[in-house]
């Protein structure tokens, strides 16, 4: 068999936690707003109030959204907000996703990118793939 070439696929480097699509509308979501209330959050999402929260538990977990519970106007309120690790991890999370894009619509810069050794950025986490020779 021939040489192994390296071929980047920037997949790899989706975070679990962030990449989820709910996680992910939420962090969108607090990324503009900053801080938004349970309810718009799960009625902007569609999602159940159970379902929001473990996924909240999921980012709270992870240092990226904070929850704080508090009363408006006497009213039990729950405030979800973005930090200052969730802002970045979302930021990293869509450069990736344009990275992937851009890989896919332009098939020379993902090739362009594997020779410039960007694969090599993440060591172990890159495709392989046999060269076939002669």
């Amino acid at each position: 068999m021939g040489s192994k070439v390296l071929i980047y696929q920037p997949v790899v480097e989706l975070d679990d936690v962030v990449h989820q699509r709910t996680r992910l509308g939420v962090l969108a979501t607090l990324v503009e707003v900053r801080r938004a209330d349970f309810t718009a959050l799960r009625d902007g999402l569609g999602l159940t109030d159970g379902n929001l929260s473990r996924h909240l538990r999921v980012l709270e977990d992870a240092g990226l959204v904070i929850v704080e519970k508090g009363y408006d106007k006497r009213r039990p309120r729950t405030w979800i907000a973005v930090t200052p690790k969730g802002a970045k991890a979302f930021a990293r999370e869509v450069a990736i996703l344009r990275t992937l894009v851009e890989s896919v619509d332009n098939p020379v810069a993902r090739k362009n990118a594997t020779n410039k050794g960007k694969a090599r950025q993440t060591p172990g986490r890159a495709l392989w793939r046999p060269q076939v020779t002669g």
